[in-house]
Parts: C-alpha cells; structure tokens; sequence
C-alpha cells in the first residue's frame, strides 16, 4: 500500500506541474487570440468596447485581470469539465472538438503502435534466440526505414500507392461521397481502407526499434547465469526462451511502449498532415497556426492524462512483473 500512494503522490504533483505549464506555455507564444478574433470581426463592421470585453471573457485572455486569476479560473474551468471555446473552430467548444477527432486518432495510431510493437516485438525475440537466422539479418533492413525521414516515408509510399498504382485513396478518413457515418460495415470498412495506408507508414517507421531493442535484450538476457542454469536442468528451449529470456528482456520495451501508447492521443501531425486524415494532429497543428490558446490547452491536456495514465498503469504493472523494482532500501 505505501508503494501505490507514493506512485500515487508522485503523479499527482506531476499532473499538477503539467497542468501549470499547460497554463503558461501558450502564454508566452506571440500573437494575442482576442486581436487575431477582433480583426475578424473588424472586417464587417466596427468594434465596440463591449465586444472586446466578451471576446476576452469568452476565450480566458483578458490581459488586464492579473495571471493568478486566469490561472484560478482556468483550473477551475477544468475542474467543471470547461476547456473554453475554440478560436479556429468558433464558435465551436474545445471538448467538441477533441471529441469529433480523438476517436479517429485513437483508432489509427493506437492499433497501428500495437500492431508495430508485436510485431517487432515478436520479430525481435525470435532474432535474438536464433542469432544469425533470417530474421536477425531482417534487422538492418527495419532500422533504414527508421532513420528514414518521416515525412519522406510518407509521400513516397503515397506517391506508389496511391498515385502510380492507385490501391489506396489519397486523402481523407473515410469515403464522404458514398458513405454515411455510423456503426455500420460499410462505414467502418471505408474508415480501413483510408487509415491502411497511414497505419502502414507507422509501422514500418516504427518497428525497426522495437525489433533493435527486443533483440539486444534477448542477446544481454541469454548470457546471464539463470539462463544457463536452466539449460543445465534440461527444459525445453521453448519454455525456456518464453519464460525466462523473452519475459526478462521485454521489461524496458513495456517501458518503451507505456511512452508510445500515452502518445497516441497526441496523433501523429506528420502523418494527419501529409495523407489529410481527421485527427487531433492535424487539429492541434491548426491551433499552433491560429494562436488557439483554448484549443492547445484542451489538446495538451489529454496528452498529459494520456501520458501519466499510461505510465502510472504500466508502473503498476512493471511491480507486478518484476517485484524487485518495490525494493526499497
């Protein structure tokens, strides 16, 4: 028990820091989103005093009042489930919007960093115990597309696929023309269709590392003394490698994959960005261009909660595989 409240502690002074420099930081950007909102308006006709002062108290950026009373009423804001209104997208609210788009990137870039993980991970395991064999030498080749330019990725498997031989659609989430949103199968068969090609540049992107990794880990683990012992008493080599190497060397990847599964609600900007798909990358990207203070906030806060939660969870979780990391001294 003193080992979760003080997991428990710990996360809550970081969620606290977290949420106080997700206060700031937009703050400290150029650019005042009530002038970038007035200017708008200014287009069809004068500005009142009046207008002015909703506009400030309806997007949180009234500079006369002073920074520990935005600060109350910001945390007071969250405490109420109100993250403010939109400028990019106003007059719509910041919770509709991270609701309209969080689940397509939830939907693309958590099964595609799954997906990447067992496979590498599974890819590394067998490469690690049989040094030598095909998929040991099929590392190299996984890690070039790692170092390859995410960006560059992208276009060319969009530029091949999608142009020269035209497999996969452009742009888009799903198809808007034919298709009405819904839980039905051809909805749901549109939204893979389009997310294939997106998900597959994340994949062969990412699961070059989690092979790297698993297959250094599994090499370091092969040659420890208990690895020998149980040789020594004659189990099978199957259970061997699944019971003792690959549940030993898959501990720091579980700490790798906490990270990466608490940046899945963050999406991937580059991907949303090169194939137009509907996520919250692409709406944080326009909140950063529009100096949305609101917004940004908003997204930033789910990728806080995302990351703690993730870690929190896996750290509960990394207690239980391994019971020396609740050793205290």
């Amino acid at each position: 028990m003193r080992h979760l409240l003080r997991k428990l502690g710990f996360y809550a002074v970081a969620l606290w820091a977290a949420l106080t420099v997700n206060f700031a930081i937009p703050r400290m950007m150029p650019g005042d989103p009530v002038e970038i909102m007035l200017s708008k308006m200014g287009q069809k006709g004068p500005v009142t005093v009046e207008t002015r002062r909703a506009i400030e108290a309806l997007l949180g950026s009234d500079s006369s009042r002073p920074i520990w009373s935005q600060y109350a009423d910001y945390l007071a804001g969250l405490a109420h489930g109100d993250l403010g209104v939109s400028l990019v997208f106003f007059p719509a609210p910041v919770s509709s919007i991270i609701g309209q788009t969080l689940p397509w990137t939830i939907g693309l870039i958590g099964l595609a960093t799954i997906i990447s993980f067992l496979t590498g991970v599974g890819l590394g395991t067998l490469a690690g115990w049989k040094r030598g064999s095909w998929t040991d030498n099929l590392i190299p080749v996984t890690t070039m597309f790692q170092s390859v330019p995410y960006f560059w990725l992208a276009l060319i498997l969009l530029f091949v696929f999608g142009s020269i031989w035209p497999v996969f659609p452009l742009n888009g989430g799903y198809d808007v023309y034919d298709v009405t949103p819904g839980w039905n199968g051809r909805f749901l068969g549109s939204v893979v269709y389009y997310g294939t090609l997106p998900a597959l540049t994340i994949i062969i992107s990412s699961i070059g590392g989690w092979m790297l990794g698993m297959r250094n880990m599994m090499v370091s683990t092969l040659s420890e003394d208990y690895m020998i012992t149980a040789e020594a008493k004659g189990l099978r080599p199957g259970r061997i490698m699944r019971r003792y190497a690959a549940r030993n060397a898959i501990l720091p990847s579980i700490s790798g994959f906490a990270i990466s599964l608490g940046f899945v609600v963050a999406g991937s900007i580059v991907t949303e960005a090169v194939f137009s798909y509907p996520g919250i990358g692409s709406a944080l990207l326009q909140a950063v261009g529009g100096n949305d203070y609101a917004l940004m906030q908003g997204v930033f806060l789910i990728i806080t909660l995302s990351v703690l939660g993730a870690n929190l969870i896996v750290d509960l979780l990394y207690s239980v595989i391994d019971p020396r990391t609740r050793v205290t001294s």
